[in-house]
């Protein structure tokens, strides 16, 4: 089941694993950082076109972001095989 908590919070750690501001994240989605503090607080949730733009821009699958899966990079291989181009 989704939860929107362990979705703001896997955003939140991985935001912090790369040293990343909430204000630089919301540049990446298109939105305001008090959103991303939403978001990350587990008050708000977010588009699937935002949700692409995460993933792809920290290399973690969409499922671990979701809380349907524990491993950040399944499926991930392609965007990075694609970014390193």
């Amino acid at each position: 089941m989704f939860s929107k908590e362990l979705f703001g919070q896997r955003i939140q750690e991985i935001r912090k694993l790369h040293n990343e501001t909430q204000k630089e994240l919301g540049v990446i989605i298109g939105t305001r950082p008090n959103n991303v503090s939403d978001l990350e607080s587990g008050k708000r949730t977010t588009t699937s076109e935002n949700i692409a733009k995460i993933c792809r821009h920290y290399h973690v699958s969409a499922d671990y972001l979701l809380g349907l899966s524990d491993d950040p990079q399944g499926g991930c291989e392609r965007w990075i095989e694609e970014d390193a181009q």
